[in-house]
């Protein structure tokens, strides 16, 4: 058997009348095995079943996340606000992937496209040690948030999410993720393909190629004026 600690807020604090509540479970545990032992204790919280996001130690987790004993796990309940539930994150930890969009898709979305960027080991016939990413990042936040509005002006999306890692990447890691879910597929595709590109040329985020014999900052290109964001 192992302890672990179950937080609740909000909605969830007030549903199951308690901010915490310790928690045995027999080994090997997942998140599953824990959601289904507090919805037996709690059956208040049945109200937001399937709405209810979850964090294992602090990072978003799935169902299948293992559990440990001393770990924290909390219910976080749905945020307010329409658009709110967008994603715009800089990050310096690795992206997970399938926790965004776990994070994103909701029952209102029929298609779920994701963009991965991922740091590759040849440039030009060289090979590639790692990358270094750096950013304006006040401005590179507006930008991306300016590009989903770009995008909810274009398609008829659900939700969209743009998380961008920075700092030293390695061979094989996500530099980049975009997740866009919608009811249908052809405004996800259309949209995700749009936000990389906007990506590319309004966000200051900028790219040092670290090789065997040097380094250099990949040159981009700048929008020109009639391309500049009209917040």
């Amino acid at each position: 058997m192992i302890d672990i600690k179950v937080r609740f807020f909000a909605q969830c604090r007030e549903l199951a009348g308690t901010a915490e509540y310790e928690l045995s479970l027999p080994t090997p545990a997942t998140v599953a095995q824990a959601l289904e032992e507090v919805y037996q204790r709690f059956q208040a919280l049945g109200d937001l079943r399937g709405r209810v996001l979850i964090a294992v130690n602090e990072r978003y987790a799935t169902p299948e996340t293992p559990l440990r004993a001393g770990d924290v796990l909390a219910l976080l309940p749905p945020v307010s606000g329409g658009q709110e539930e967008d994603i715009f994150e800089l990050v310096r930890e690795p992206i997970d992937a399938r926790a965004l969009v776990h994070r994103l898709l909701r029952g209102a979305a029929g298609a779920v496209v994701t963009f991965d960027g991922v740091v590759r080991e040849q440039k030009a016939g060289r090979r590639v040690r790692h990358l270094e990413y750096e950013a304006y990042e006040e401005m590179a936040l507006r930008m991306l948030r300016q590009i989903g509005r770009e995008i909810r002006d274009r398609w008829p999306i659900d939700r969209i999410g743009i998380v961008h890692r920075l700092g030293r990447l390695e061979i094989g890691e996500s530099s980049v993720v975009i997740v866009v879910t919608s009811a249908h597929r052809r405004p996800a595709f259309e949209a995700c393909q749009y936000a990389i590109n906007r990506l590319k040329k309004i966000v200051p985020i900028w790219k040092r190629e670290h090789f065997e014999d040097g380094s250099v900052w990949v040159e981009g290109e700048w929008p020109s004026p009639e391309e500049w964001p009209s917040e």
